[in-house]
């Protein structure tokens, strides 16, 4: 079952937690998150699955910065959340998928008990200007069914910004 609108803003504070929280970012069934001004880029390919994996930070100024297709950017929420008992998940939202921007590849899914800012992977599919601030994705929830173990893997969780990919350390 996904909660609606009405049951995350109930649960805020108890198993669901979203800082800053702004109730006109509240839909039926879903919460907006805006993009932070940082993203960060792979300095340059290729990349390496065994290697950690250089990066060049970028922040997008007042007048936006303009994506070109065939670059990974990094980027992350405005917002930092944690979920308890509960499964969290982000989409692109519908607005901006129209315009082609992705705002994860494939990595919309968390885990019961994550806590930190969402990184997102955005990519586009023709050039596009973006903007910090923008109501770039939406977070909503899943009720899990079951016995379930916490996420407690110190790769991701309690993350302070981007985060690129970790996936070295465990190779």
């Amino acid at each position: 079952m996904i909660l609606s609108g009405k049951e995350i803003k109930k649960r805020l504070g108890t198993d669901i937690h979203i800082s800053p929280f702004n109730e006109k970012q509240l839909n039926p069934n879903s919460y907006n998150l805006k993009l932070h001004h940082e993203l960060l880029i792979y300095q340059q390919p290729p990349l390496d699955m065994k290697k950690k994996n250089d990066t060049t930070p970028l922040t997008i100024p007042a007048e936006g910065l303009l994506l070109n297709p065939g670059t990974l950017y990094l980027g992350r929420t405005v917002e930092h959340t944690k979920t308890e008992n509960l499964v969290p998940l982000i989409e692109g939202r519908s607005s901006i998928a129209r315009l082609g921007l992705f705002i994860h590849i494939t990595a919309g899914f968390g885990d019961v008990g994550f806590s930190g800012f969402w990184t997102l992977e955005i990519f586009c599919v023709q050039p596009i200007r973006i903007y910090a601030g923008v109501e770039i994705c939406q977070i909503f929830y899943h009720t899990i069914e079951g016995e379930f173990d916490r996420y407690v893997s110190g790769k991701y969780q309690n993350n302070t910004g981007i985060q690129a990919s970790l996936l070295y350390t465990e190779l």
